[in-house]
């Protein structure tokens, strides 16, 4: 699995594999992209993790069209993604932040 933290307000578009843009036919599947329930708070700004499958290189990103999002962030446009990170790298970035869970489901973690 791979990871990356995308803030609250943006969503995820195009998706890349190792044979270029995602072929939702030759694939015959979307491309797995899960929320998770954890994000970290830098700046006031929620950056939720995200999974994806380990077939998936490159996400492109992009701020919705909402009051949610700053001025800057419309400014933007879109950004793509080309360096996912592993799930060493999403502990490290944790432990070096405030980090925040959102529990839907606790029966899903309580034994």
């Amino acid at each position: 699995m791979k990871y990356f933290f995308l803030s609250d307000g943006w969503s995820f578009g195009r998706v890349w594999a190792s044979d270029g843009l995602w072929n939702e036919t030759a694939w015959r599947r979307q491309p797995s992209i899960e929320r998770m329930s954890i994000c970290l708070v830098e700046n006031n700004e929620k950056l939720w993790l995200y999974r994806v499958e380990d077939a998936i290189l490159t996400v492109e990103v992009k701020p919705l069209a909402t009051a949610e999002v700053g001025p800057a962030a419309q400014a933007i446009g879109q950004v793509v993604l080309k360096r996912l990170i592993t799930a060493e790298q999403v502990l490290e970035r944790m432990a070096a932040g405030q980090a925040m869970c959102q529990l839907n489901n606790i029966e899903a973690i309580v034994f």
